[in-house]
């Protein structure tokens, strides 16, 4: 059927407001640049966008995907607020060890795996707005006392409430996985995620900037400087976004969350035996509505006469449930839960780590009078705005490579990612260590030992982080694929399997990188990691399309 008798059959289900801004087609249209601003062009059975019309605001497609990664974005203001200034500032004026620092950038860590275990039933539940809205605003309120902070134990219970912003990825994602179909969602999951993370790399920029300008140009002490930095930038940052998205944002493709069901998809998926569980909400709705048959499975509504399209993935006529324990039971048992979140805890699980240690581990090679922490925070920073082009790059390569190999082409590019990153640790850590000797001194000029080249070690580090962040991106292009019905607990698995890569590679920085001569050791006891979990995963099968 052509777009526009697709557009004519089934107008008169549509809501009223998305009539006006998209066109209704049966498949995925050829990919044209002009799509970018035009209008967006929705699959009229499950009413996801076949496009990425990310500079045509006039839609609510384009307008959830820039406030989904928008969140994640500014949530990084205040999660890694911390690591840029710990090296020098905060550690002086508290008085931290080594290891207490490594300590806390775990604790951080541990929180935020927390909470995206919870975030996902919550997500499938009350929708990915309402969620990240929460979040935002919970997060806002450590963020405020973080200048209270005045011992080790301060720090510990701050960073890990704090650390409750990492969740505000699993909305992010599962709220673009809820308004793109499967020909563009790894590329629109990779696109929020990738520009989500980028706050990371602006962190190290605003945060250090900002605290030089404190001290350097308005005679703030260190002290002070520090504490009021996190005053004046996350805070507003947080409830200011929040608000936006509470008052701007869409819940789903049909409206409102509790509307969910009221598709073709979901008529379409009763019908082939799915038995669809509705909220207490839904029920009541649907029962005033059409009086269905039972309450918690119902045909919610009849399928377009019109409609006749062969499905070939389960992902076409899926829509989010609540979680119950029988579906909880079928999501842990199914091994394509774990080949994602196994393959994410080896990629972001090491950005995570990387992003709290490189800054100390360039800060003790190099320190010096011309090498302060402000150097060694912006060669940091790197590491988090490749992700402005690399995790993007892994979704739009995962979509493409979709179309041809299906769902084991997704795979296969996220494992291959996985093991290049692994190899590339390794070098980086022998790199390190045959380049470092000498006993570490109180300066530079009076060490007479060698340091690695930091042009070659940067260049390596770059490069690994292309394989990390690209791996990232095509690895929520696999996700969606993995269980349809109940995407926003595998989004919470997956993500959080990536904070438990951060603590156990934060752990091996914390115990294995003690003393100069040791600083490349960390990195290739996990490249071994990287490189054995990923070749064990290309044995577990995944659907064909």
């Amino acid at each position: 059927m052509s777009e526009k008798s697709g557009q004519q059959s089934h107008m008169g289900s549509m809501p009223g407001r998305m009539n006006r801004h998209v066109t209704f087609a049966h498949e995925a249209p050829a990919f044209k640049w002009s799509s970018l601003w035009k209008q967006p062009v929705v699959n009229e059975l499950n009413l996801k966008s076949y496009t990425l019309p990310i500079f045509n605001l006039n839609n609510q497609f384009s307008i959830n995907f820039h406030l989904a990664w928008l969140g994640f974005f500014v949530a990084f203001t205040s999660w890694f607020a911390f690591p840029p200034l710990l090296p020098e500032a905060i550690t002086a004026d508290l008085r931290l060890t080594p290891a207490q620092v490594a300590n806390s950038n775990i604790v951080s860590l541990s929180a935020t795996l927390l909470v995206r275990v919870i975030a996902g039933p919550f997500v499938d539940k009350f929708g990915p707005r309402k969620v990240m809205c929460a979040l935002l605003c919970i997060g806002a309120i450590p963020s405020g006392l973080a200048g209270t902070a005045r011992n080790i134990n301060h720090l510990y219970v701050l960073r890990f409430f704090i650390g409750i912003l990492g969740g505000t990825f699993v909305p992010c994602l599962a709220w673009t996985t809820a308004f793109f179909d499967k020909n563009v969602v790894g590329t629109a999951n990779a696109f929020v995620g990738g520009w989500g993370n980028l706050g990371g790399g602006a962190t190290f920029c605003i945060m250090t900037g900002l605290f030089q300008a404190l001290t350097r140009d308005h005679g703030l002490t260190n002290s002070v400087a520090w504490r009021s930095a996190f005053a004046i930038v996350p805070v507003p940052l947080l409830l200011g976004v929040a608000c936006i998205t509470f008052f701007l944002g869409t819940d789903h493709p049909v409206g409102k969350w509790s509307e969910r069901h009221t598709t073709n998809a979901t008529a379409l998926a009763v019908a082939k035996g799915h038995d669809t569980h509705l909220d207490k909400d839904e029920i009541k709705r649907q029962q005033q509505k059409a009086h269905e048959k039972e309450a918690g499975t119902a045909r919610v509504q009849e399928a377009d006469d019109n409609l006749d399209i062969p499905i070939k993935s389960e992902v076409d006529i899926a829509t989010n449930e609540s979680l119950t324990v029988k579906s909880a039971m079928k999501i842990l048992r199914n091994p394509l839960t774990w080949l994602p979140a196994a393959a994410y805890m080896t990629t972001f699980g090491f950005e995570l780590a990387v992003d709290s240690f490189l800054v100390n581990v360039l800060f003790r090679l190099y320190r010096a009078p011309d090498f302060s922490q402000l150097e060694a925070g912006f060669y940091t920073s790197i590491f988090g705005f490749l992700n402005i082009v690399t995790r993007p790059a892994g979704g739009i390569l995962g979509d493409q490579i979709y179309k041809r190999f299906g769902v084991p082409g997704k795979k296969y590019l996220t494992l291959f990612c996985g093991l290049a990153q692994g190899l590339l640790s390794i070098g980086i850590g022998f790199y390190i260590i045959n380049n470092t000797t000498g006993t570490y001194g109180a300066t530079l000029a009076q060490d007479t030992g060698s340091r690695p080249d930091l042009a070659t070690l940067m260049a390596l580090v770059s490069l690994m982080a292309i394989f990390n962040e690209a791996g990232n991106g095509a690895n929520f292009a696999l996700v969606p694929h993995c269980n349809p019905y109940s995407n926003g607990v595998v989004t919470g698995i997956v993500g959080a399997s990536g904070n438990i890569g951060g603590i156990l590679f934060a752990l091996i920085f914390r115990f294995k990188g003690v003393g100069l001569l040791n600083l490349g050791r960390p990195f290739w006891i996990c490249g071994v990691i990287h490189v054995g979990v990923n070749i064990l995963l290309a044995f577990i099968p995944v659907p064909r399309w």
